[in-house]
């Protein structure tokens, strides 16, 4: 009995044994994670391309759609009287000028279009490219509304549109009008006062004549409207009033320009930073000047030569320092 209880304790430690080794002889299973913050991943070289900017808008055909004409230089404003024509105008319309050092430039609604209201008050200070009149097309028109990011993607640098009528023409050109600067309503000036009666029959005190209706002046101002974009199709292009249309926004173009991809610099509108990787795998974080970007790459106008070798993804930002209370910082204002 005795020795058949050490045969199996025997057996029992062989297998124990056994166990620790196989366990001792396997590799430590490690637990996957993430990068270190800061680790360089990837390395881009600088590299040079044909740039476009590139920005795609959601639009629709729409009827007699409002635009803004804007202040060619900046000035003073000075509006003129103007009377709504009968027909649709063939040749631009002067409807004010901006006063600057003496001389007098033109404010003119284009050919196809109609004065729809002041946006400022006669006599005021314009700065260029502010808008001072809106103006209203007449016939079709494609218009695409512009948020805020859109807005400084596209600036006032629109070059070319090419636009596409979900399920019907395009893509074709489209002549942009106007500005992309959100409009308030367009005023109508009052009808000038009426002179003094010159009825022979009519006594003295007796109110002056009523003033004679002007068939031409518009009855209702201009709405307000957003920030958009208002194009017109060539004559021989068939439009529907409601159709869904792509606008295609080119804002500039830059030839043979020094780019890298977008994963590796920090920064946008103009200013941003990237990781130079020196031979030895250190980091030197240098500023550099940002030019046109496609979404892929943007272009570096200054800051690298191109021989250098940039760290991707890009550096991280120091995040906003938080506010202190009681500071001009503190919407709390706590103290």
């Amino acid at each position: 009995m005795r020795r058949r209880l050490l045969l199996r304790s025997g057996v029992l430690v062989l297998l124990v044994g056994a166990a620790t080794a196989c366990t001792a002889s396997e590799p430590e299973a490690e637990t996957p994670g993430l990068a270190a913050r800061g680790t360089t991943l990837t390395t881009a070289k600088p590299a040079r391309q044909n740039l476009d900017n590139r920005v795609s808008l959601s639009g629709k055909v729409t009827i007699n759609p409002v635009f803004g004409v804007v202040a060619p230089v900046t000035g003073q404003i000075r509006y003129r009287d103007v009377e709504q024509p009968r027909s649709t105008p063939t040749k631009p319309t002067r409807v004010a000028s901006i006063w600057a050092k003496g001389r007098s430039h033109r404010v003119d609604v284009p050919a196809g279009a109609v004065f729809a209201g002041r946006l400022l008050d006669d006599r005021s200070n314009v700065a260029v490219g502010m808008p001072v009149v809106s103006a209203k097309r007449i016939g079709y028109g494609l218009v695409a509304e512009i948020d805020g990011a859109q807005a400084y993607q596209i600036s006032d640098s629109v070059a070319t549109v090419q636009a596409q009528i979900k399920n019907g023409p395009g893509p074709f050109a489209c002549k942009v009008l106007g500005t992309i600067a959100a409009l308030p309503a367009g005023t109508i000036p009052d009808p000038p006062a009426p002179e003094p009666s010159t009825d022979p029959s009519a006594g003295p005190g007796a109110p002056p004549a009523p003033p004679r209706p002007d068939p031409g002046r518009p009855v209702e101002p201009s709405e307000p409207t957003g920030m958009r974009l208002v194009c017109a199709a060539p004559s021989n292009v068939k439009l529907i009033n409601g159709a869904v249309a792509t606008l295609e926004v080119v804002t500039a173009r830059a030839k043979n320009a020094l780019v890298l991809p977008v994963e590796a610099v920090a920064g946008g509108q103009g200013s941003g930073k990237v990781d130079v990787v020196g031979p030895d795998g250190t980091r030197e974080t240098r500023d550099v000047v940002l030019g046109l970007s496609d979404g892929k790459v943007v272009q570096i106008k200054s800051g690298l030569t191109g021989d250098e070798t940039v760290a991707v993804p890009g550096p991280n930002l120091p995040p906003a320092k938080p506010a202190q209370p009681g500071g001009p910082a503190d919407p709390m204002g706590g103290k």
